[in-house]
């Protein structure tokens, strides 16, 4: 199965409408902005392993002034601070935030995985609709001929007008579908467009397509190679590593830590004399928690208890993995043969529907027979579609199941 998995079903339009939404979709945008966020938040994290540099700069005036504290005074400093990482405290919040960046860009993958499904599955409802009202439109102009019919053989006393009351009700039940298919063509049409990024009143020059022939079914592979391939999967691995990192740094958090500090710091009341005369200080602070009252010890347990609770849902998501699959491998083969079934019940209709029809027209049978057997001929036919359209909805969950990421426009694994 390729990456780009919608290609399997060798259809142009499709490709180009998730080829769009990949690049429009307003919730893809605001899952790659969140991604843009976490890896801010890893280069604001690994900052604190460098020192913190700042400047300094006064200016004032005094009076009166007879010494030195009087008069115009100048003052220019830099300091520096630095925290010495002795047991690695800095380095597992630098690696939770990476584990949580990558996390966030599984998490656009994910998503991106999610709304090609999406594409796929409104853009084969839309054209499922599309030819359930070209069939419904046939159904209505065959109604409408055989009412034209046994109106005709009524004023010769062939039939009775309790069977024109029900081929009209049959006529009105078809215009009623009618309704029905229209109304589906409208919505699945806004759903598609903002699903691309548009206002749902934007005329998306969509034309008239078949649904395409189901591809091969692709090689499921290993369940290891599921658990690597799914983007899903891999995000919530990554949380649980983060997790991790973030246990290990709240056990260093009870360890000594060691500061450096260095400041420089210049004073004149002219500004000539300004760079003359410096003052330097260095420093260093050794601080160790001494009794905190099991607050470093709470603080421990939280974020164990938190780092179990992402493996136990990591565990989740992997067995719904698995389900997934095995869902949508026993859900085609079913559904393939329910397609068989309505085939040949469509072909015993056709034929029973014929033989009723010339035994109609040569009196041998009432047209409340004819009327049944035609009513089920036109649901077999409508079913038969949506059946169709079912199997192909049933292909796109498994492409789902199985699919990894896949590279978009903005998307490049960090």
């Amino acid at each position: 199965m390729p990456e780009e998995w919608w290609t399997s079903f060798e259809d142009p339009a499709l490709n180009a409408l998730v080829d769009s939404a990949l690049t429009s979709n307003l919730d893809l945008a605001a899952t790659w902005q969140q991604f843009q966020a976490a890896r801010a938040i890893v280069r604001r994290q690994s900052s604190f392993l460098l020192p913190q540099i700042d400047a300094s700069t006064r200016s004032g005036i005094s009076r009166p002034q007879p010494d030195f504290a009087g008069g115009e005074n100048f003052q220019l400093g830099l300091t520096a601070a630095y925290e010495v990482d002795l047991w690695g405290r800095i380095q597992s919040g630098i690696e939770a935030e990476e584990f949580r960046a990558r996390a966030s860009f599984f998490d656009y993958q994910a998503a991106a995985m999610s709304l090609s499904a999406e594409i796929s599955i409104t853009w084969y409802q839309l054209l499922t609709a599309r030819n359930q009202l070209e069939l419904v439109n046939q159904q209505i102009q065959t109604n409408e001929d055989i009412m034209r019919l046994i109106r005709a053989r009524f004023t010769g006393g062939q039939v009775r007008a309790v069977d024109i009351l029900r081929q009209e009700q049959l006529l009105e039940s078809t215009r009623n579908q009618k309704i029905f298919y229209e109304t589906d063509i409208a919505l699945l049409e806004h759903q598609l467009a903002v699903l691309l990024g548009h206002p749902p009143q934007n005329e998306l020059g969509l034309r008239e397509e078949n649904l395409p022939e189901l591809p091969p079914l692709p090689e499921t592979g290993l369940p290891l190679e599921l658990i690597r391939r799914r983007p899903d999967v891999q995000q919530a691995y990554h949380l649980v590593l983060a997790a991790d990192r973030d246990m290990a740094q709240a056990i260093r958090s009870k360890y000594p830590r060691l500061s450096l500090s260095l400041a420089g710091q210049t004073r004149s009341n002219s500004y000539n004399n300004l760079f003359r005369e410096w003052a330097y200080t260095l420093g260093t602070d050794l601080v160790a928690p001494l009794l905190y009252w099991g607050r470093l010890r709470a603080e421990v347990d939280r974020t164990e208890a938190i780092k179990n609770q992402l493996l136990y849902q990591y565990g989740q998501v992997v067995l719904i993995a698995f389900q997934e699959v095995e869902d949508a491998l026993i859900r085609e083969r079913k559904q393939l043969e329910r397609i068989e079934v309505l085939e040949r019940q469509l072909d015993l209709a056709k034929k029973t529907n014929g033989q009723l029809r010339n035994e109609f027209l040569n009196g041998l049978t009432e047209y409340l027979d004819v009327l049944l057997s035609l009513d089920q001929e036109q649901q077999l036919q409508r079913e038969l579609i949506e059946a169709r359209q079912v199997q192909l909805e049933i292909r796109i969950s498994l492409y789902r199941a199985l699919a990894g990421d896949f590279e978009t426009e903005r998307a490049v694994a960090p």
